[in-house]
C-alpha cells in the first residue's frame, strides 16, 4: 500500500474515533525511516489504545500489518509503526511534554558547524 493511501486511512480512522488535534508531519526530507508521522491526542489512556486498535483493524482489511507497537494499556504514549506512516497517540500531557511538532520542525542541513579558529 502506498504511503499516502495508508495515511488517509489512518487520518480517517482517528477522526471517526474522535481523536483530537490530529497533525500530520511530512518527514520525508528529514529521515529515512518513515515518510509521515501522525500525532493524535486521546482523552484517556484507554482512548489512546482504542485509537491504535481501530487503525490496526482497518489497515488489516487492506492487508497491512504493523511493524511494531510500543506502549499499551495505561500508557500515556502509544507508538504504532506502519512503516511509511508512524502514529503517535498521546495524552494531552505527554504531547505537551514531548512537543514532537517542535522537535520535527527543525529544517534539515541547517545545523551550523563550529569553525576552527
Amino acid at each position: 500500500m502506498q504511503a499516502e493511501a495508508a495515511l488517509k486511512i489512518v487520518r480517517d480512522v482517528l477522526d471517526e474515533r474522535k481523536g483530537q488535534f490530529i497533525t500530520t508531519l511530512d518527514v520525508r526530507d528529514k529521515t529515512s525511516f518513515t515518510d509521515y508521522m501522525v500525532l493524535v491526542t486521546g482523552t484517556s489512556t484507554r482512548h489512546i489504545q482504542s485509537l491504535c486498535d481501530h487503525v490496526v483493524a482497518k489497515l488489516a482489511e487492506h492487508g497491512v500489518t504493523p511493524l511494531g507497537l510500543e506502549g499499551g494499556m495505561n500508557a500515556d504514549w502509544v507508538l504504532l509503526d506502519l512503516g511509511d506512516v508512524i502514529v503517535h497517540a498521546m495524552t494531552a500531557q505527554a504531547r505537551a511534554l514531548y512537543q514532537l511538532e517542535k522537535l520535527w520542525s527543525i529544517e534539515p542541513n541547517t545545523r551550523q558547524e563550529a569553525t576552527p579558529g
